[in-house]
């Protein structure tokens, strides 16, 4: 009896220190889980569709404080329109001369603009070009893009195909050294050479 109850009592000490060890992980994994399920899905959901909308706010503000800004650079720019309703024709043909002379000066500089601004890109390369030279480097051509997959010599082999070297060698024809014709050298030399001597 004396084995059973010690026996059983062993038992339920493992039994005891058992529970303990599953409460303290029970403990640990309650802890977890609540530091893990702060950011749930719903809240997720929740966060972005915040995120979204407050970018779209911002969105909208920038484009109305952009739409404002030119309206405002337009006005400034343009002045106000005129009423052209009533307005009778002395006071048509003023605003048309106004108008008028404004384009007048806008284009001179507009083209004084222009002029500048090839004059400054000019000096630009030209000061690029003298500072190559101290340098002694010089600027690289642009290079071509080829493709590494394509038959590089296939143009010089189709040039080389076409030109055929027996098309391009000198005919001789078959009648030309024949006695007749050496005969009738032969009769020029001597003409030739009774000429000189009736001189």
């Amino acid at each position: 009896m004396a084995d059973d109850e010690a026996k059983k009592a062993k038992q339920a000490e493992i039994d005891r220190k058992r529970a303990e060890v599953r409460k303290r992980m029970e403990e640990a994994s309650k802890a977890k889980k609540a530091k893990k399920g702060f950011m749930t899905p719903e809240r997720k959901k929740k966060l972005r569709l915040l995120l979204r909308k407050k970018a779209a706010e911002e969105l909208k503000k920038e484009q109305e404080r952009k739409a404002a800004e030119r309206r405002r650079i337009i006005e400034e720019r343009c002045g106000k329109p005129k009423n052209v309703e009533d307005a009778n024709e002395a006071a048509l043909t003023s605003i048309i001369t106004g108008y008028h002379q404004r384009i007048i000066k806008l284009e001179e500089e507009k083209y004084d603009h222009e002029m500048e601004v090839a004059r400054r890109a000019l000096e630009i390369s030209d000061l690029n070009s003298q500072v190559n030279d101290l340098r002694g480097k010089f600027v690289k051509p642009t290079l071509k893009k080829v493709s590494k997959y394509e038959n590089k010599f296939a143009k010089l082999q189709k040039k080389a195909a076409e030109f055929n070297f027996r098309n391009q060698l000198k005919v001789v024809k078959k009648k030309e050294f024949t006695l007749e014709e050496e005969d009738k050298e032969a009769k020029k030399a001597e003409k030739a050479d009774w000429a000189i001597g009736k001189k």
